[in-house]
């Protein structure tokens, strides 16, 4: 019997291995967050496995969004969350010292998070509209450093250096594809490099000590250096295979802070090893890898950039986290997907997810 026959189309049309991937990294994940509790289902991995099937849910719906309604609604997306990114800075609501969310009432939203996907779809449109003989031209330039622009100056003010990098590796990642010429992001790095003392100057304190404890983490061990010093003894302490599952100390005897969220890698490796680690780094190589060829099988300009794009921007997720818990960058409040606790990343790594099946089917359907 055929299998069209038996599946219903809307089930058939999902790729469904690279699904059963993305539960796979996300079920591990609620095992790490269940040995971080001490082998307690709460506060973390029971809460986090409601947030896994409300999200997985919402990308499939996403996946059966079209290619041209993607298109249609990408700047007026934009519009809507820089608006909103005005209205955090009057009414937004403030925790920990940062004022990133809007209270309304049933839940806190926070727009700089939508906004990382919002930005791929706003300037993969905008080079989907310009003429191909404009690339190259400095009216292909001017209105993609705005549209950037204005969003990363918005969560900067939040402040919120970490959001505002990604906002900003995202949109320039597609400008980067539609073909700007080398030269000019050559010259916009040389430039940044001489703007880097008043950048630093600009910073908030905190902003500001992270990135020094990062050039030389061992000069405040125990205060400012305390977060990366103790991931790495983590990391470090887990040798091939690892300690075993929830026989980690680092995390266990609460040596390290953030052992559920931004640092969650720490708390796997300790346990699972260099061996864990590797596997869980595959698992997210081999999705960005189908997000990527998304954009290489796509028809359209707009496919090609935006399935480019919103790879990239879970690539960025992963690999400024692992960076940031192995020492390699400053400590810049950037979660691991999937695997971190909490429901912004998640939420932000499933949209990404649902339009990347979308544009697939559409460009499969096209075929």
């Amino acid at each position: 019997m055929n299998r069209d026959s038996v599946v219903p189309a809307p089930l058939a049309d999902l790729p469904w291995r690279v699904i059963l991937l993305v539960v796979g990294i996300a079920g591990f994940g609620l095992v790490v967050l269940y040995s971080a509790a001490g082998g307690s289902l709460r506060p973390w991995a029971q809460s986090q496995g409601i947030k896994l099937v409300m999200f997985l849910g919402l990308s499939l719906v996403v996946s059966r969004v079209r290619e041209e309604q993607l298109k249609a609604a990408a700047f007026p997306i934009y519009a809507v969350l820089v608006t909103l990114l005005f209205a955090v800075e009057v009414f937004g609501f403030v925790r920990g010292g940062s004022q990133r969310w809007l209270d309304l009432g049933l839940i806190r939203l926070q727009p700089s998070e939508l906004m990382k996907p919002a930005i791929v779809l706003a300037v993969a449109r905008f080079y989907d509209l310009l003429p191909s003989g404009e690339i190259r031209r400095v009216n292909a330039l001017w209105p993609t450093a705005l549209i950037i622009g204005v969003p990363f100056v918005l969560v900067m003010l939040q402040p919120d250096l970490g959001t505002a990098t990604m906002i900003l590796a995202g949109g320039v990642t597609v400008a980067f594809l539609a073909g700007i010429p080398i030269r000019l992001f050559v010259g916009a790095g040389v430039a940044f490099a001489c703007a880097l003392p008043v950048v630093l100057a600009s910073m908030h304190d905190y902003q500001r000590n992270r990135v020094l404890i990062f050039l030389n983490p061992e000069s405040d061990p125990l205060g400012t250096g305390y977060h990366i010093s103790q991931s790495k003894i983590a990391i470090g302490s887990g040798g091939i295979f690892g300690k075993g599952f929830l026989a980690g100390t680092q995390s266990h005897l609460d040596y390290l802070p953030e052992g559920h969220t931004d640092f969650v890698f720490a708390t796997m490796a300790e346990e699972w090893g260099l061996v864990g680690g590797c596997l869980l780094m595959l698992g997210f190589f081999l999705v960005v890898r189908w997000g990527l060829n998304v954009g290489l099988r796509g028809r359209t300009r707009f496919a090609r950039l935006s399935a480019a794009g919103l790879a990239t921007t879970i690539f960025f997720y992963v690999a400024i986290n692992l960076m940031m818990v192995m020492g390699l960058a400053p400590v810049v409040g950037i979660p691991l997907p999937l695997v971190s606790f909490g429901g912004s990343a998640m939420m932000t790594v499933m949209l990404c997810f649902g339009m990347l099946m979308a544009l697939d089917r559409s460009q499969r359907r096209s075929r």
